[in-house]
């Protein structure tokens, strides 16, 4: 009994025991909402696979998740390593994408016809430019917080409100198509040809699941994971010990740049087009929301990849519930704005003691028994 007890501890304490708690929340609402819509929790998890396509709600989940899911990635390693929170991501999103489709039909969008029929330029060269781009502006970030020791989310918001309008500079303030079919590839399926799907799953799938195996063993199997926990803990007793604070900062927000980087590519490859006004709107919000939800402490310090991907993807499946329950896209902030709340009241180290003398003052006290010899 006390072993069993011991690992429900165990499981309890875990760091990944709040994250999946909510995960498991969220998705049974969905199978409850579906039940009370078909009169099955079926559909939910029904898996097919029709027109060279692996289809159901899951996998849609995944899918709609993945900019997300990459967004987290770089965000947790901000948070980690500055304690603050980058809020410039969606309009790097909006920026790269809008670099990359300007560079791919640069010459071409002269007739104002803002429409790319053909690349000028290699689309390599086009995602490295978005890359690049990503990289640039967290570089801008992480020298604002890590050398001019500018707090990172006022040095972020000068490329939340700067970023944006500059890729609609770009853009020309117009919405810019893409219709070579291999732009649409890296959002999409691959497709050959003909059409068919080669490959039965998105490949943003594919992109995100890159993105998280590579930062996890980066983090896992260098120094650089406990160094980036290090700084996040005390910057400056990292600094005694010989750990330049201020370049694993940098090198936080330049990943977190490249991430937004690789999200505005998938964004703007879904729909074939640049919208500077729509690409990567308020999902910086989600991005921190996801960390949070992963059970990360907003703070900096210890940090898990696996809880902000799950995170990422429990806020992804509340959209879809929200959604479903005809909830609009003006309405949902403020349905997360109370999950935020909730997380910020969970995360509060003042709730466990308030708890526990609540525990105290209502439990039964048990008298003691008094034994008199006849």
């Amino acid at each position: 009994m006390t072993d069993q007890h011991s690992r429900w501890r165990r499981l309890i304490h875990s760091r990944l025991f709040f994250p999946l708690v909510c995960l498991a929340l969220v998705l049974a609402l969905n199978v409850v909402i579906t039940m009370v819509t078909t009169g099955s929790p079926g559909p939910f998890f029904d898996i097919n696979f029709s027109n060279g396509t692996i289809n159901g709600p899951l996998i849609t989940i995944l899918n709609r998740s993945s900019e997300l899911v990459i967004l987290a990635v770089g965000m947790t390693i901000v948070i980690a390593s500055s304690g603050g929170v980058d809020i410039s991501v969606g309009a790097v999103m909006a920026l790269s994408g809008a670099v990359s489709v300007w560079l791919l039909g640069y010459g071409t969008l002269a007739d104002n016809s803002y429409h790319v029929a053909s690349y000028v330029v290699p689309y390599g060269v086009g995602l490295l430019a978005a890359i690049a781009v990503g990289a640039i502006c967290g570089a801008w970030n992480g020298l604002l917080v890590a050398k001019l020791r500018i707090q990172a989310m006022v040095a972020t918001l000068i490329l939340f409100t700067g970023g944006r309008g500059l890729a609609k500079v770009v853009s020309e303030g117009q919405i810019t198509k893409v219709d070579v079919p291999s732009y649409k590839f890296i959002g999409n399926f691959i497709q050959d040809g003909s059409g068919h799907n080669v490959v039965p799953v998105s490949t943003a799938i594919f992109v995100a699941a890159a993105v998280v195996a590579l930062a996890g063993l980066l983090l896992r199997h260098s120094a650089l994971g406990m160094n980036i926990q290090a700084v996040g803990i005390n910057p400056k007793s990292s600094r005694l010990v010989g750990l330049n604070s201020g370049r694993v900062v940098f090198f936080a927000f330049v990943f977190c740049g490249v991430c937004a980087a690789l999200a505005g590519i998938i964004a703007t490859s879904r729909i074939g087009a640049v919208d500077s006004s729509n690409v990567g709107k308020l999902l910086e919000m989600d991005a921190i929301l996801a960390v949070a939800l992963g059970g990360n402490s907003l703070a900096g310090g210890r940090f898990s990849l696996a809880g902000s991907v799950i995170g990422a993807i429990t806020i992804q499946s509340l959209t879809t519930v929200l959604y479903s329950v005809n909830v609009s896209a003006d309405q949902l902030p403020f349905y997360k704005a109370i999950v935020v709340v909730l997380i910020v009241v969970l995360q509060s180290p003042e709730l466990r003691p308030m708890l526990q003398r609540l525990r105290r003052r209502f439990r039964p006290t048990a008298g003691l028994r008094q034994v008199v010899a006849p």
